[in-house]
């Protein structure tokens, strides 16, 4: 077998990787699509690592975009084969690239706006509206904790990752020749304890381990600990100061954790009394899908749904999806809190909203994630003075806080935690190293070293190896 390092190789981005079987057989790992960039993220989606025609089958980690937002452009490019992943993966999928297409169509008609007073050909988008549906018939949702024939020689199982909704971690058994090669993919892993979602559960022992490194080198903060210093900024900001807290969110997965924080600290009566808006159609519809997916959700939340059956809302919540109610929180003095789309502050509502709050001084933009180099939220968290959005230039007078406790994925001691639960140094053949920027990769990878695991690598795009 030979695996193929395609996307996320040593940055954190465009998940995709490719098993070329010695029987002739393709399964694509992720397909994701790299986000930021600009014309050069442009043209890293437009290639494959194989003739989509040739794979036989797209095994889907989570539902995040950079794992499974290229799927339509994959079966527009002439992809047959069957796309498994679980049932709340594809429930968020069927929402997320719907999106995803709307947002690409939008751009390319200001793109080509643009490019027609310079004189320049038009784009066209990597896949419209229209292409979402055909790519959803090739989904075939599997449950956990089973193992699935694929193929001759091909079994699959999934298991809660705890990352997002509906997220696994992937094992495969494969015979060639005679001879069983267990191989583990992570996709992205969560955190342990966190709330809503249950604990990331152990793949079984692996031969070669392809695994997520996206905070190599990182410690989070402890979850209690940011749930009082979440409240501290809400005082701060929104009593003290009279002014607004705006929250750069991802729609699936960071926007529920922090409603939820916000109505546990609402129930227990510390939550000053102010609006709370939800401003993001996908995250209305994401959060719709968390709660026909009870099965996904942590012991301790389905305890607390025991005497408040409606985690994600409570009186002052309120959720939009009209752009023109969005634009009206903009002309609002009062002291507030806008939760808007996206996380890394890259595109979306969310502009809009720092673009009207970053300029005074009783504001504060908090980051509750990780951001990729070059994305505003990046650049707003290393302090710098002067952003532009939409190509107009803003002074950043507000109070810039980063929390990482509400991050989805888990930071270097947790991934050692999870990797040293089943693979035994001893025994692990080799751990390759994906999703995550290549000073965070080479991080995990001297310190598993450390810890025992001598055969570790950081690929790069386009390496293979032969297992």
């Amino acid at each position: 077998m030979i695996i193929k390092f395609w996307g996320a190789a040593r940055t954190v981005t465009g998940s995709m990787h490719l098993l070329q079987l010695r029987n002739g057989r393709k399964i694509l790992l992720d397909c994701g699509l790299y986000q930021g960039g600009g014309e050069a993220a442009e043209e890293l989606n437009k290639h494959w690592p194989c003739d989509p025609a040739e794979l036989d089958m797209v095994i889907l980690s989570h539902a995040h975009i950079d794992h499974c937002g290229n799927i339509p452009h994959l079966v527009k490019d002439g992809f047959k084969g069957r796309i498994f992943c679980t049932h709340a993966t594809f429930d968020l999928a069927t929402i997320l690239l719907t999106d995803s297409a709307k947002i690409q169509e939008m751009d390319a008609i200001h793109e080509n706006k643009w490019r027609a007073r310079k004189g320049k050909k038009p784009v066209e988008p990597l896949y419209k509206v229209k292409d979402v549906a055909p790519a959803l018939n090739h989904f075939y949702t599997l449950p956990y904790d089973n193992w699935t024939k694929l193929d001759e020689g091909v079994e699959l199982l999934f298991q809660d990752a705890g990352h997002m909704l509906g997220s696994a971690v992937v094992s495969l058994r494969i015979m060639e020749d005679g001879k069983m090669i267990k191989l583990g993919f992570t996709g992205d892993v969560g955190r342990y304890n966190a709330p809503i979602l249950k604990d990331p559960v152990s793949m079984p022992p692996c031969d070669y381990l392809i695994s997520e490194s996206t905070y190599g080198g990182h410690e989070h903060e402890s979850i209690p600990d940011s749930e009082e210093r979440l409240l501290k900024i809400i005082h701060e900001t929104c009593v003290v100061n009279r002014g607004k807290l705006v929250i750069p969110a991802f729609s699936v997965g960071r926007t529920q954790n922090l409603v939820y924080s916000m109505n546990r600290l609402y129930n227990d009566h510390r939550l000053p009394k102010i609006p709370v808006y939800v401003d993001s159609p996908l995250s209305v519809n994401a959060t719709q899908v968390f709660e026909m997916h009870p099965e996904c959700f942590d012991e301790e939340l389905n305890d607390y749904m025991r005497s408040d059956p409606n985690p994600f809302g409570f009186n002052g919540l309120h959720y939009i999806r009209d752009a023109e109610a969005s634009k009206a929180l903009n002309g609002r003095n009062e002291p507030m809190i806008v939760i808007s789309a996206s996380g890394m502050a890259s595109a979306g509502r969310i502009l809009h909203h720092i673009a009207h709050t970053v300029e005074d001084d009783r504001n504060t933009i908090l980051i509750v994630g990780y951001c990729a180099e070059g994305t505003l939220g990046e650049r707003l968290v290393n302090g710098e003075q002067e952003i532009k959005i939409h190509g107009e230039p803003y002074q950043v007078r507000a109070r810039i806080e980063k929390l990482n406790a509400y991050s989805g994925h888990a930071d270097q001691p947790e991934m050692y935690q999870y990797i040293r639960k089943s693979q035994d140094p001893s025994q692990i053949k080799s751990i390759f190293l994906v999703h995550g920027e290549e000073v965070r990769s080479l991080a995990f990878q001297a310190y598993l070293q450390e810890k025992g695991y001598q055969q570790v690598t950081v690929p790069h795009r386009g390496d293979m190896v032969e297992i």
